[in-house]
């Protein structure tokens, strides 16, 4: 065989067996809460969508409330074109409270958000408390009696919604609150459901499953209106606690890669919340429409760090 047909052979074969580079998203809590499933969804339906022609790569990297993946982005990950990372509130309240060792918002860039997820306080389904009133009076009695589970770590976004819900119900003792910070709210569910605490807070995407199989009880929603396809669960705002906590869904990138591949990402991520596909997400988990991108998400970044700090300064987090 001629030489240059062996390399010609050699060649076809090498680009046959490559696999094009498949895009990876980073949810930095164990599989089955809220950033798991921001993964999931955006990078089933970039798929989808034809977007990307593999299936997107899902990395669950648990550990410091989220600190671990930022930390890993940063430092070892910083020019990578092909990652980003399932964010939310609980992202920025880490970063508000100076959570993640120094690290700061702009050492990424933030892409954008694509959904509002609300709220919630469930309790196991045999759980005495039948509604919010009831839990916050149990609270009011002995504090030390009543144990919430959230999905983040202390301090973090779901622990302020227990602090900030209570406060608005007049309990002001925030230290004396009792908060079970694991990664994630599948295993905040799990502590509930096992009746390690009282209650769960959470947000409602996350929660779904459970409510549906019935081994949890939603008592309470923190969102401005009843939500659609939920509609038998009362809004905080209804039993007397004037409290509203959405929790955005979004993704942040690599502070080292291109602008113009920054502006990919923004117009995937716009397209992925246009869809029919993304809107039947949001329906069957119900989130809210909440949409901001690009430069304007970074700035909402911005004053959305600076406004969990003062909250945080007027529980007692941050001094």
């Amino acid at each position: 065989m001629k030489n240059w047909t062996r390399v010609a052979i050699a060649a076809l074969m090498t680009s046959v067996a490559a696999p094009a580079i498949a895009e990876e998203c980073i949810a930095p809590a164990n599989p089955g809460g809220g950033w798991d499933f921001t993964c999931r969804q955006i990078g089933r339906i970039m798929t989808e969508l034809g977007i990307v022609p593999n299936l997107v790569q899902v990395t669950n990297l648990a550990g410091a409330g989220g600190g671990v993946a930022f930390t890993q982005v940063v430092s070892s990950r910083n020019e990578d074109p092909d990652v980003f990372v399932a964010a939310s509130s609980a992202t920025t309240t880490r970063l508000a409270q100076n959570a993640f060792a120094g690290a700061t918002a702009d050492q990424v860039r933030w892409v954008g958000t694509i959904g509002g997820d609300p709220g919630v306080i469930v309790v196991a389904k045999d759980s005495p408390f039948q509604n919010l009133g009831d839990l916050v009076e149990a609270v009011k009695a002995d504090p030390s009696k009543v144990a919430f589970a959230g999905g983040s770590a202390v301090g973090g976004f779901d622990h302020l919604k227990v602090l900030m819900m209570l406060d608005k119900a007049g309990f002001d003792e925030a230290r004396k609150v009792k908060y079970i910070g694991l990664d994630g709210g599948a295993d905040a569910i799990t502590q509930t459901v096992g009746g390690f605490a009282q209650a769960m807070t959470g947000d409602l995407s996350e929660i779904t499953g459970f409510i549906k199989s019935g081994d949890v009880r939603q008592i309470a929603v923190l969102s401005e209106e009843r939500i659609s396809g939920f509609e038998d669960v009362p809004t905080a705002k209804e039993q007397g606690v004037d409290i509203v906590a959405m929790n955005w869904r979004g993704i942040y990138v690599p502070k080292g890669i291109s602008d113009e591949r920054y502006d990919e990402w923004v117009e995937t991520l716009k397209k992925v919340g246009a869809s029919d596909e993304w809107q039947q997400v949001m329906s069957e988990n119900g989130l809210a429409s909440y949409d901001v991108f690009g430069a304007e998400f970074e700035q909402f970044v911005a004053d959305n760090i600076a406004q969990i700090q003062e909250v945080s300064k007027e529980i007692g987090l941050l001094k």
